[in-house]
């Protein structure tokens, strides 16, 4: 899509940190130079008002990931690529069966419900919960690492959603200000909503986020 819009040697296109490194991938591939921006922080998308900040003369584009089941802002960055005549491309992601999503969407709930300690995804218009993501925040100290082990040794299969920016990889090092991708990439952590999940699956989430007591002490 970029090459046929005609981006290529000595453009820039705008692109989220946050996230898989395919878009950045894609980017270098048309020999343009990929440019990262922060992400909001309730909808891990690009934020508008960063974009902005990034554009340049050589900017032709930005590409817009939508992450997790949430949309990101499109309208707001058809405006902005209004403005400064800007390509404005999206990233979907693969949509499931409508009964699918419903039971995601109910098992999101139920989560968002009982969770205590740990900061839930605000849902917005459109989520599908492809991943529940929440936040373990830090007390002085990243404690999302201890989370997440500490919830798998009492049967729980969660997993770091972005481990790594992409800013932060060797290859696409740049030395950029992206603080709510820096503290995003440190405290979030999906758990389980799959549509198969049964209520006692459920419980056990709960229970084991819960009797953490939310954040976790560092070690001494």
């Amino acid at each position: 899509m970029l090459r046929a819009a005609g981006v290529g040697i000595g453009d820039e296109v705008v692109v989220p940190a946050f996230g898989n490194v395919e878009v950045t991938e894609a980017v270098v591939q048309v020999g343009a130079l990929p440019v990262f921006a922060d992400i909001d922080p309730v909808t891990y998308c690009l934020d508008a008002t960063a974009v902005e900040a990034a554009v340049t003369p050589r900017t032709a584009g930005v590409v817009a990931v939508h992450r997790f089941g949430r949309p990101a802002c499109i309208a707001r960055l058809h405006a902005l690529g209004r403005r400064h005549g800007l390509l404005v491309l999206e990233q979907g992601e693969s949509e499931a069966p409508y009964e699918e999503t419903a039971q995601r969407r109910e098992r999101a709930a139920y989560l968002d419900a009982k969770l205590r300690g740990v900061r839930t995804p605000d849902g917005g218009a459109g989520h599908t919960y492809q991943q529940y993501v929440v936040r373990v925040p830090g007390n002085g100290r990243p404690d999302r690492d201890a989370f997440a082990r500490a919830i798998r040794a009492r049967g729980v299969d969660c997993r770091v959603p972005v481990k790594t920016p992409v800013h932060r990889l060797p290859e696409y090092r740049r030395c950029v200000s992206l603080p709510e991708t820096e503290r995003a990439a440190e405290e979030t952590l999906a758990l389980p909503v799959d549509a198969a999940l049964t209520r006692r699956e459920m419980q056990r989430i709960v229970s084991a986020c819960n009797a953490l007591g939310g954040l976790l002490q560092p070690a001494l």
